[in-house]
């Protein structure tokens, strides 16, 4: 094994759910709101979207809610924190002789607030790969084969962790070991045993 690659959002970065936080603060409903959050989600992880909030604006209108695009990006971000304890992973599983990627669907405002806020992520990890950036959104097959040929690597060389089952199967099929994050400690016995 060679690589070791990560989903970002639900594994190196948690936080409450979107649609509870919007629902508490705003008063926006769970149903209405996770239909929004698709569609936006869709158009705005790829690549030549200038303004995300541009395609929130009318939905925050509809649903009364006064907000501007930098409170409104400020709201849902801040809402995330890192997990230590899996960035110091990364950084010993690079002193360790292994390559460290992360591999996520985000769109451009967010990616900016991770880099500003939480450049220690960035650090640790060799090299980090977006949608907006990259133009393949995960589960297509293109996100990972995008990896593995911009980094020389075979599917069988890596191993790779996400909180999606679409996205687990994708990786599987292409011959990634590939399996749902689920904490730190199952994490690292599984590279442990790859590595045997």
């Amino acid at each position: 094994m060679k690589a070791v690659i990560f989903d970002l959002n639900g594994v190196f970065l948690k936080s409450e759910f979107l649609s509870d936080r919007m629902q508490k603060s705003y008063g926006v409903k769970t149903e209405d709101f996770l239909p929004a959050l698709k569609e936006i989600m869709g158009k705005a992880r790829m690549p030549g979207v200038d303004d995300s909030y541009a395609l929130w604006k009318p939905y925050l209108t509809e649903w009364g809610v006064e907000i501007t695009q930098k409170e409104f990006f400020q709201f849902w971000f801040s809402g995330e924190s890192l997990a230590q304890e899996l960035v110091d992973y990364a950084s010993q599983l690079r002193e360790n002789d292994l390559e460290v990627f992360i591999l996520s669907n985000n769109f451009r405002e967010r990616t900016e607030f991770y880099r500003e806020h939480f450049p220690e992520l960035f650090e640790a990890v060799n090299n980090a790969y977006f949608s907006w950036e990259t133009g393949f959104v995960k589960p297509d097959e293109g996100a990972f084969r995008n990896i593995l040929e911009k980094n020389d690597l075979n599917p069988e060389d890596c191993v790779y962790f996400d909180d999606s089952s679409s996205n687990v199967a994708t990786a599987n099929l292409l011959g990634i070991h590939a399996q749902k994050y689920e904490g730190l400690e199952k994490t690292n016995a599984t590279i442990e045993a790859l590595l045997q």
